[in-house]
């Protein structure tokens, strides 16, 4: 296996594989402490749902839909302001371990309660209409003393635990205070807001909720560069009571405070292409706790570029953010920055733990923090057998006027695994890909060159980055999507790990307690979300997809001695996946990029477990969709029909 050569702002930055590895702490140029300060309060409100047909400006012109750089022009033309969310460096598909396949249970023993949750309609259609139609939903959620908080791209809604709405639909625009994504009276632009992930940790009795914003150039669509991550952290146990809100910089271009990491992109200056410094993004934001702090890592890329500078985490106060503290300090470390880290390369989606109860939480050595990062989407061939395991020592200190909290990083030996292919989906109507191809429908989408040729897309799995991190009864638990081949035959699978770390930070030895791979013959397993009670009884959920399913809704039961248990279907797909991102002519100039994901969730409470996962809870024909004004009966939207699903189940 070799590393292949990623675009670095500094030479040399990404070696070969390294014939040895040393570890040494993020220190110096690596490590920065700054303040963060509270900017006001908020609370959920349910806003307006107005259903319509298709609008101009359906979708973000600011945002694409692939990962490729674009040349900049300093006149204001031609993608100016674009960027991209939810980047990959992965290679392209591997080929993973052969295993046999598990079983699907038809049964649902361990299954309490399952019910659907937010849906593209509910997405599309909030406050009055004002919202740009977005794949995929890139699920939160967080449950607690009584309420099932779920949020996606980009509403948010609160549930009781027998399922009954008790909000509404809001969207995180109006959430967090700023105007609506698009004004479709004025034309005016707000904030562009992506990714959230939340959680309620029961020590502190508070909810957590987390986006990356992306600020606009005063109210027009192009964006400014600067970008942020906000938090929003109850101000009691009742998320339908106020929360407080605090604003991260994450542009890291030496602006609002952020140190500069250099990140360039190309702009063509009369009529000369050239690098020019710019802002950096805090791409793809996930969320992790102990006793003692907040973390938040990101992946960091240029903002308008292609370049991939490293992974960054943000350790905050838990105690200062659940007081609703005037200040909070912020440490933020860089991964770039620890150049002799495994194989000279920096984190990418160092995902930080979340930890069960009160009584979980790993308190040695001043109190510490565990993160998980995979190294497949690094090498030229998309497969490895190693994870990293990154801690954070002394988060006890986060409570001080001077933090020193350390961040190590240390190599695990694990089961092989690699990027794995996209998914195919069980053949069915699709109606917004028929009407692209039906003679007279594509002009409801498509000003010229229709009809056109299309096909039912196969979803994407996700690129073997680390998923869901759960630190529970001493040990780590994680899983991401590989390839796996069955009976001959490559498809996607969720490999799981259950690692036990050991030893003083800077000399950490994380040893394989149990790991394995869950498969389907002739299905697909992708987008795994684990969490795990005190007592070390996991669930995974996940969609399930493939030629005898529609996307659906799957969890397993999980733990450190038995491995994984067989599949259960907790709501099965009704349809294929029909999202505009599929279809290149309604995604141009942006190169096509089917979506599916891009992360589930999973949240502990008590000795039960909570799973959202992406599904396809509707469909109909061609003719349903015309002569309902493309909703389908109000059950999707003209450009997007995902689900998600929420599913509760106990471990005992």
């Amino acid at each position: 296996m070799h590393f292949r050569t990623l675009l670095s702002f500094r030479t040399g930055l990404f070696a070969a594989i390294a014939s040895a590895l040393v570890i040494l702490p993020v220190t110096g140029q690596g490590q920065v402490t700054r303040q963060i300060s509270s900017s006001g309060t908020t609370s959920l409100q349910n806003t307006p749902t107005q259903a319509t047909g298709v609008q101009n400006l359906e979708f973000d012109p600011a945002i694409a839909g692939g990962d490729s750089d674009h040349l900049q022009n300093s006149d204001g033309s031609d993608d100016t302001t674009l960027t991209h969310i939810n980047r990959s460096i992965a290679p392209g598909h591997g080929r993973g371990q052969s295993v046999a396949p598990q079983n699907k249970n038809k049964s649902n023993p361990q299954q309490i309660n399952s019910f659907d949750g937010l849906n593209f309609f509910n997405q599309r259609f909030a406050n009055s209409g004002n919202q740009f139609s977005v794949v995929p939903p890139d699920q939160a959620l967080c449950v607690g003393n009584g309420y099932v908080l779920e949020s996606v791209n980009d509403v948010i809604n609160v549930y009781s635990p027998d399922g009954t709405s008790l909000l509404g639909t809001e969207d995180l625009n109006t959430f967090y205070g700023y105007p609506a994504a698009i004004n479709r009276s004025t034309g005016a632009y707000g904030a562009s807001i992506t990714d959230p992930t939340c959680h309620f940790d029961a020590a502190t009795q508070r909810f957590f909720h987390v986006v990356l914003t992306l600020d606009r150039v005063r109210t027009t669509s192009a964006l400014s560069g600067s970008n942020h991550l906000d938090i929003a952290v109850s101000n009691t146990a009742n998320p339908l009571g106020t929360w407080t809100i605090y604003k991260v910089p994450v542009q890291d271009d030496g602006t609002a405070g952020t140190p500069d990491h250099n990140c360039t992109f190309r702009q063509r200056i009369n009529g000369v292409i050239t690098t020019v410094h710019g802002p950096c993004l805090g791409d793809y934001p996930h969320i992790g706790m102990d006793a003692n702090g907040l973390y938040i890592s990101t992946n960091e890329f240029s903002f308008f570029g292609s370049g991939f500078h490293g992974a960054q985490i943000y350790a905050l106060s838990k105690q200062a953010l659940a007081a609703g503290a005037a200040n909070v300090n912020l440490v933020q470390f860089d991964t770039a920055a620890l150049s002799t880290a495994p194989y000279g390369v920096p984190g990418f989606t160092t995902w930080p733990a979340l930890s069960p109860g009160t009584n979980s939480f790993n308190t040695d050595n001043g109190g510490t923090e565990f993160l998980l990062s995979s190294l497949a989407v690094f090498t030229n061939d998309g497969v490895f057998n190693q994870l990293v395991n990154w801690n954070l020592s002394n988060t006890q200190s986060l409570a001080s006027t001077t933090p020193a909290v350390v961040l190590n990083a240390s190599l695990v030996d694990v089961q092989t695994y690699a990027v794995p292919p996209d998914s195919l989906q069980k053949a069915g109507d699709f109606p917004l890909g028929q009407c692209l191809e039906d003679s007279t429908c594509w002009r409801n989408f498509v000003a010229t060159g229709g009809p056109f040729t299309e096909h039912e897309t196969e979803l994407p799995s996700n690129d073997s980055r680390v998923q869901q991190v759960s630190y529970a009864n001493g040990k780590l638990w994680a899983a991401l999507d590989t390839d796996v081949v069955v009976n001959g035959g490559d498809q996607a699978g969720a490999a799981y790990f259950v690692l036990q770390p050991q030893g003083a930070p800077s000399k950490m030895k994380t040893s394989v307690v149990k790991q394995g791979v869950v498969a389907l013959q002739g299905q697909n397993v992708n987008y795994p979300a684990i969490a795990v009670t005190s007592s070390g009884r996991g669930a995974m959920g996940f969609t399930v997809v493939g030629n005898d399913n529609y996307p659906s809704a799957g969890y397993t039961s999980l733990d450190a001695i038995a491995g994984a248990g067989d599949i259960h279907i907790a709501a099965a797909g009704a349809g294929p996946d029909d999202g505009f991102s599929a279809y290149p002519q309604l995604t141009a100039p942006s190169p096509r990029r089917p979506r599916w994901g891009d992360y589930g969730a999973a949240a502990v409470d008590g000795d039960t477990i909570w799973l959202a996962s992406e599904y396809t809870a509707q469909t109909c024909n061609l003719s349903q969709f015309i002569a309902t004004n493309f909703t389908c009966g109000g059950t999707r939207g003209a450009f997007g029909n995902w689900a998600t699903r929420i599913t509760h189940v106990t471990t005992k």
